[in-house]
């Protein structure tokens, strides 16, 4: 699918479209590098939410009702716009989720259902937390067996280990597109079709991978792939999941209640079509709504905008922050996205974090849901900053001169 990208791309300007990078901490200009927890909201995005409860506030799809029929309208639409944007076949083959946790556990309780004792399940050593405890659980209910595939000191996975894991036995593998934690760039393609020739079925936890570069489901041939829309510039609270129409059809449904049924008895139940057999109950629908405003606006901004803009940042932050003596940077492959996961030698990354909020910078700090890595480190955890398209070298600048100070005071 083509990058969609506009001619021009002036970060300044782009900034005014997000009010809260207006704001002042502990006195100081925010810098807000806190992207890969919770990017932020446009003014587009916010608009579309007070317009939903100010004008057609109302439940979807079962009302007769004006405001039933455009809050139903309106949703759809979204579901609609996140089909072109992932370029999924069909439109229900789109679920709205609460967000990537709720997608995984949904896949994870389907297959609860199809796995037996001794089949085996992959996961990767660099995965979040939400895509390893679904499994974790998913094994204690079935007999499965959870086989993990290793990674390097670069961050990186091992693909040959990879290759030996699979085998008849093997069910379904799981793997984030992008870590969280390190910002690595995983070779997915390599590892879908592997899995497939072994008749696996493949789930991508896409949550980092979204807000930077635009992906295929298609042409990935993916089976599951999961976002969250917090992560894109929309609301929190709504996810997706994309699932290949016959994969959808052969899980059982998630929960039970309304929507998602076509006829109730007290005798017997049968469920709706695709996509509201995974769609039960009342929906977040401001959130699927502001959600598709979320894409049309990342859409004006290009991604091939937001992937040269955030590669400059991470480039320039990684040369600068390598100038302070002691820093050290966890994930350091030549495939990885605006991440930087650093320590300093000798300090707990929690004060770090803490002093450098008192200078108006946001950063993470800790295991980042992602404690196998850390374990993997010998670390408690790390400082971890997140780029977005609209931070600038400026607010690199002030990052590095807080971490500066923090370690003066600390050492």
């Amino acid at each position: 699918m083509a990058v969609a990208q506009v001619n021009t791309f002036d970060v300044y300007k782009v900034r005014e479209d997000f009010p809260i990078l207006k704001r002042t901490v502990n006195g100081k200009p925010l810098v807000y590098f806190d992207n890969a927890a919770t990017s932020q909201t446009p003014k587009k995005v916010i608009n579309a939410i007070v317009d939903y409860y100010s004008n057609y506030n109302a439940n979807i799809h079962r009302g007769v009702h004006t405001l039933s029929q455009e809050a139903t309208d309106a949703y759809e639409q979204a579901r609609f716009k996140l089909q072109k944007h992932f370029n999924a076949a069909k439109a229900h083959e789109i679920i709205f989720t609460s967000g990537t946790t709720h997608g995984i556990n949904l896949v994870a309780n389907g297959f609860a259902a199809i796995l037996k004792a001794g089949d085996e399940i992959i996961v990767s050593a660099l995965e979040h937390h939400s895509n390893i405890v679904p499994w974790q659980i998913l094994c204690e209910k079935t007999g499965a067996i959870l086989k993990v595939i290793p990674m390097n000191e670069e961050g990186e996975l091992l693909m040959d280990a990879y290759h030996k894991l699979l085998s008849n036995k093997t069910k379904l593998v799981f793997c984030n597109h992008i870590s969280n934690a390190l910002g690595t760039i995983n070779p997915i393609e390599e590892i879908i079709t592997k899995a497939h020739e072994i008749g696996a079925a493949v789930l991508i936890d896409g949550a980092q991978a979204a807000p930077h570069i635009q992906v295929d489901v298609q042409a990935l041939d993916v089976d599951f792939y999961v976002v969250s829309g917090h992560k894109m510039c929309g609301p929190t609270g709504v996810g997706m999941l994309y699932g290949k129409e016959s994969w959808l059809h052969t899980l059982p449904p998630y929960q039970g209640g309304g929507e998602m049924i076509a006829e109730v008895t007290f005798e017997k139940t049968t469920y709706a079509d695709l996509p509201h057999k995974f769609e039960a109950g009342t929906p977040n629908i401001c959130g699927g709504i502001a959600f598709g405003y979320a894409i049309d606006y990342l859409h004006e901004i290009g991604f091939g905008n937001i992937q040269q803009q955030e590669n400059e940042l991470l480039l320039y932050a990684t040369e600068q922050l390598q100038k302070i003596l002691g820093l050290k940077i966890y994930g350091t492959s030549a495939h990885k996205t605006s991440v930087i996961s650093f320590n300093i030698e000798g300090v707990h990354p929690y004060d770090i974090g803490t002093i450098v909020d008192k200078l108006g910078v946001a950063v993470r700090t800790g295991h980042h849901c992602a404690q196998p890595i850390m374990d993997f480190y010998k670390i408690p955890g790390t400082v971890r900053a997140s780029f977005a398209f609209y931070n600038t070298k400026q607010e690199v600048d002030v990052l590095v001169d807080a971490v500066k100070r923090a370690k003066m005071m600390l050492s």
